[in-house]
């Protein structure tokens, strides 16, 4: 299962964390896994090349990612961040939340 985290405070997310895998399916055939990683990369690549907003990012060996906006959070950047909280929202309703659980955190 994928457990996503993403962090707000005074009512803007600021970043996120994903964790685990879906299990969805087999290695290389797991579309639940490929849909949050797609999401997820494309969401830091947006808001880095996007945005003049300072995002720092880390990727382990084992997939999980982090992120999250070092300054002060853009209204572009809280938009790409709500995109992606509503894409993840989108896959645990669909596919169920065995394969992807999604948690805010306020701070």
């Amino acid at each position: 299962m994928i457990k996503a985290v993403f962090y707000k405070k005074n009512d803007k997310y600021f970043g996120f964390s994903l964790n685990g895998h879906a299990g969805y399916a087999d290695y290389g055939k797991d579309i639940v896994c490929s849909a949050v990683s797609a999401l997820a990369f494309n969401t830091v690549n947006s808001i880095e090349r996007l945005t003049d907003d300072h995002v720092i990012y880390e990727v382990s060996e084992s997939g999980s990612l982090r992120c999250k906006v070092v300054s002060d959070v853009s209204s572009e950047s809280a938009l790409l961040i709500n995109s992606l909280y509503i894409g993840l929202t989108g896959i645990e309703e669909e596919k169920g939340r065995n394969f992807v659980k999604v948690y805010i955190r306020e701070v």
